[in-house]
């Protein structure tokens, strides 16, 4: 009797095991086609990503002479009001200021960014270093030119290509945004063909070495795609949510209100009303968050645009990130919308949380070599599973080949 009841279950355990095999077949042509259409893309996106990880970095490793500042007789910055207006100075009186970067740290310069647009219509952008413990214009550098193929700096380069693919940003948005929801859905698939139904967990898991090459390019493909994809998977998302926020943020709301910064406009320009200029901006955050960090400040260039601060170094007990970023009216210097996930909704906490995961920068160092890392991994994606489809189809036609042989003897 208890025979019959072992076969029994064993019978059911197999009709069991054959179904999930021949559903996870689906899953694996599903995951092959993904990979071989858009894994191309996911190794643009994660080489780059892995490059922007460190654009601060990186840029100054470059360009030293203009992004590195000696401290050796200085201990405090000056305003920033003589910063700005120092850079000012090295600009036309029609530029303007629409982007500032705070030093990262002691060594760093303050980083203007102006644009300029010239009598054909042309809008260029230049980038003004300053000292800030002297507010001393150290150099500036040109960046862009809207009539140019290809911005003039190598990170700029990498920033498009990452970004937008090199194509006009109108055109590349809902390709960058659609491949990286699909890139997403590949990850899922190859999950699933990942997960071992015979629970050899070891073997799923690790490289079996010595077993020849095509074995080793299998298990690397598996075991790559693995281990990153707790990484890849919320990276990519944050991606589609900074491209498309116009279609992602309408289903976050279906769960949670949701608040998007860049959507928030000043009031209605009044011709009495000049605006408040970009440094009380920074100020009234300071007010708002006295012992954060000044890093990212967005400046306005049209009527209804608003000044956006954020800040590093805000720390909170109801949660891990210590950045937040204010939206200011450049008219009234009314608070529009503050960026604060310690008392955002669940909605808006989430979305505070995206372009930190984005660069890594939600845990420190070791976030961003996470981010680093899992970047360089997409590659060795997109090739070993190409390799691996190779493989199969040579193995494929050799037996298809073996069968017409034999028919024909």
């Amino acid at each position: 009797m208890a025979l019959i009841r072992f076969q029994y279950f064993q019978s059911k355990l197999s009709v069991r095991t054959h179904k999930l095999k021949m559903r996870r077949q689906r899953w694996l042509v599903a995951h092959l086609w993904l990979g071989l259409s858009f894994g191309l893309l996911l190794s643009i996106y994660g080489l780059t990503g892995s490059v922007l990880v460190f654009n601060p970095e990186l840029d100054e490793f470059l360009h030293p002479e203009l992004l590195k500042v000696d401290v050796s007789s200085h201990s405090k910055y000056c305003s920033l009001k003589e910063i700005f207006n120092a850079g000012r100075t090295e600009m036309p009186q029609n530029a303007k200021l629409t982007f500032a970067t705070y030093p990262r740290n002691e060594y760093a310069a303050v980083q203007l960014r102006f644009t300029l647009e010239n009598g054909d219509g042309v809008i260029e952008q230049w980038l003004v270093a300053v000292n800030p413990y002297n507010a001393q214009v150290i150099g500036k550098q040109f960046v862009s030119r809207s009539s140019d193929w290809l911005p003039s700096t190598f990170i700029g380069v990498i920033f498009e290509l990452h970004y937008a693919l090199l194509m006009p940003w109108s055109f590349s948005t809902p390709i960058v945004g659609l491949s990286a929801m699909l890139l997403i859905i590949s990850i899922l698939t190859g999950l699933i063909v990942w997960w071992p139904l015979s629970s050899k967990w070891h073997q799923a898991l690790t490289l079996k070495l010595g077993a020849g090459n095509a074995r080793f390019n299998y298990d690397l493909h598996k075991i790559s795609g693995f281990y990153t994809a707790v990484v890849l998977i919320p990276v990519l998302f944050s991606g589609v949510y900074m491209v498309l926020p116009n279609n992602v943020v309408p289903v976050l709301e279906l769960f949670s209100p949701v608040t998007y910064r860049y959507w928030f406009e000043s009031s209605a320009p009044n011709s009495a009303v000049s605006g408040i200029s970009i440094e009380k901006a920074v100020e009234i955050a300071l007010q708002r968050y006295p012992e954060g960090r000044p890093n990212m400040i967005y400046g306005v260039s049209e009527k209804r645009d608003a000044y956006t601060v954020c800040q590093n170094g805000v720390h909170s007990p109801n949660t891990l990130l210590d950045r937040r970023c204010v939206v200011i009216d450049q008219y009234s210097g009314k608070l529009l919308d503050i960026d604060d996930p310690s008392i955002g909704s669940a909605g808006e906490v989430f979305t505070h949380w995206q372009w930190p995961l984005h660069s890594g920068q939600a845990f420190g160092m070791a976030g961003r070599i996470l981010v680093f890392i899992s970047g360089l991994a997409c590659p060795v994606l997109y090739v070993t599973g190409l390799i691996r489809w190779l493989q199969k189809r040579r193995a494929a036609k050799q037996h298809q080949a073996r069968q017409s042989a034999n028919r024909v003897c």
